[in-house]
């Protein structure tokens, strides 16, 4: 008969129950808790160190190909804008050479025969009678190629001589109330206004094309100022001071009236 120390308690199964049941139930909210975590996690915990490493220079690369995808694209535009401009620099180019290829000829049918020609400068290489050979199919051609009989020496045509040059003189222009008028530079005595008139005609240069000076009276002193004009639009004559003031010049729109400046030579 066994001892009674050797038998089961109820205390003892009570135990071993309780410790059944919490390890069941770990069993069980082990396998549904999984289901709620995110596969990027999972995949990091089964995933060793280097694998990481490899995603973040993955990454990285991604940024850098992105970023040179975005110059790429910038440096497209910038060719193509080059390329629009030399296609329409090409297009003007076409025009004008069909319009000399338009004109010329007239222009050229236009000279009359008895037209001078200057019989001392040599323009061709074309020798007396000279004939060129070309083989062409079933036989050759000849073509033959001689001057041309105006430019013939046996006249001796001689040549006018050139007018003599004509010194440039500069009218002076009617002051006009109902223009406008730039007072530019500063003011200066009456005797040093053409010296003035010289410098700004250097420095301003194109700007001043079609314009004419008159001489106003400084209103603090004997000194003049020189206006330049006739400008039909206040706005006009605004804009173009503007442009003065880009290059130190002082200026000042106002109406163009005042006495005409001698500029003559």
């Amino acid at each position: 008969m066994a001892k009674a120390s050797e038998q089961f308690r109820q205390s003892d199964v009570t135990l071993w129950g309780i410790v059944a049941l919490v390890a069941a139930g770990l069993a069980v909210f082990g396998s549904n808790i999984s289901a709620l975590v995110p596969n990027s996690i999972l995949g990091g915990l089964h995933q060793p160190r280097i694998a990481g490493a490899s995603i973040e220079t993955l990454r990285q690369q991604v940024a850098d190909l992105r970023d040179e995808t975005t110059r790429l694209t910038r440096d497209n535009q910038v060719l193509l804008s080059r390329f629009a401009v030399q296609e329409k620099s090409g297009g003007d180019i076409t025009r004008r050479v069909g319009a000399l290829e338009a004109s010329v000829p007239n222009l050229l049918e236009a000279l009359p025969d008895a037209a001078l020609v200057d019989r001392s400068s040599v323009t061709a290489s074309i020798g007396p009678n000279e004939t060129l050979i070309f083989e062409a199919e079933g036989g050759s051609v000849a073509v033959r190629q001689s001057a041309l009989p105006q430019a013939a020496p046996a006249l001796d045509q001689a040549i006018p001589p050139l007018p003599a040059p004509i010194a440039p003189q500069q009218t002076a222009a009617l002051p006009d109330e109902k223009a406008y008028g730039i007072a530019v530079g500063a003011a200066v005595p009456f005797e040093e206004t053409t010296a003035l008139w010289d410098d700004l005609t250097l420095k301003l240069g194109p700007l001043l094309f079609g314009l004419a000076p008159l001489l106003i009276d400084e209103a603090n002193g004997d000194d003049k100022r020189i206006l330049v004009g006739p400008i039909a639009d206040l706005d006009e004559a605004r804009a173009l001071c503007q442009r003065f003031e880009r290059i130190s010049i002082a200026c000042l729109p106002m109406p163009y009236s005042g006495t005409p400046l001698s500029i003559s030579r």
